[in-house]
């Protein structure tokens, strides 16, 4: 019992050294996030959660702003590109009921059934609705057929960015809530806490708040262990940065949060195609 007292005593101490770490940044975050309800209101707002250590996060702190101020948690949103991995479902599952959310899966189920919901299938431009092969237009694909292949730049788009997109359109939302950060790709270095997305051809007008911006990697992780914030489990076998199931790997053994995450690339184990073109994607939509 004295050696368990003990231990609880060590994790107490230990937490609440790691919250005054990351006080400041939380409490920034929070700032931001109540400035999104002032702005658009709890129902004209929604939040993109991937199941990753950043967006759960984000998705965190802006529950304990709810629950400080009485407001109602936005609508919580993940995407389904058909490639997710089972631990990532698990994890999305999980969190959903013990946070009681309302959350939806949002999926451009038009591709996925072109594709006999199979990895590598080819889909054929003329079997999808007029609604995808004008996006695909509009992102300059003219050839007749594609393989289905989550991380390339058409299906990169016409999985995450046009289901987004209309989900926006149905809902009227005026704010989007990602888990960006300053830190996590040269992309994204000049970003704002509040960024307009101006209406356009396909492309709903609306707001990117992005919350946790001031955040660098091992700020995630030592708020994570300061306030107890569940994370999915590919991160305790070393991956660092979760993508889609077929092109995400890892590069170590260790977990995420015991590696060298000062000196070495975060998103080194996603695809990497994706990763040389993000300027491109995130003007046509993508977080």
């Amino acid at each position: 019992m004295i050696e368990d007292a003990e231990m609880c005593k060590t994790i107490h101490l230990y937490r609440k050294k790691l919250q005054e770490k990351v006080r400041d940044k939380v409490e920034k975050s929070k700032e931001i996030i109540r400035e999104a309800f002032q702005k658009f209101g709890s129902d004209r707002l929604a939040i993109a959660w991937s199941g990753g250590k950043d967006s759960t996060t984000m998705l965190w702190i802006i529950r304990q702003v709810c629950l400080e101020d009485g407001i109602k948690l936005p609508k919580v949103i993940s995407i389904e590109e058909g490639d997710s991995f089972p631990e990532i479902l698990e994890h999305i599952s999980r969190v959903k009921k013990e946070w009681n959310l309302d959350h939806e899966f949002v999926c451009n189920t038009d591709v996925l059934k072109a594709a006999n919901h199979k990895l590598g299938a080819v889909v054929k431009v003329k079997d999808l609705t007029e609604r995808n092969r004008a996006e695909l237009q509009r992102i300059g694909f003219t050839e007749e057929e594609f393989v289905f292949e989550p991380e390339s730049p058409e299906c990169n788009h016409l999985m995450k960015t046009v289901p987004v997109n209309q989900f926006i359109e149905r809902n009227n939302i005026k704010g989007l809530f990602t888990a960006i950060r300053w830190d996590e790709h040269p992309s994204r270095r000049e970003d704002e806490y509040f960024m307009k997305r101006e209406g356009g051809y396909l492309q709903p007008e609306h707001w990117r708040i992005e919350p946790i911006l001031h955040f660098l990697e091992r700020d995630i992780w030592n708020t994570i262990f300061a306030y107890s914030i569940p994370f999915c489990s590919l991160y305790e076998r070393g991956y660092r940065s979760l993508g889609v199931r077929s092109t995400t790997k890892k590069f170590s053994d260790l977990p995420a949060w015991e590696q060298d995450l000062e000196n070495t690339d975060e998103r080194g184990g996603r695809f990497q195609d994706k990763e040389k073109i993000m300027d491109r994607l995130r003007k046509l939509g993508y977080m």
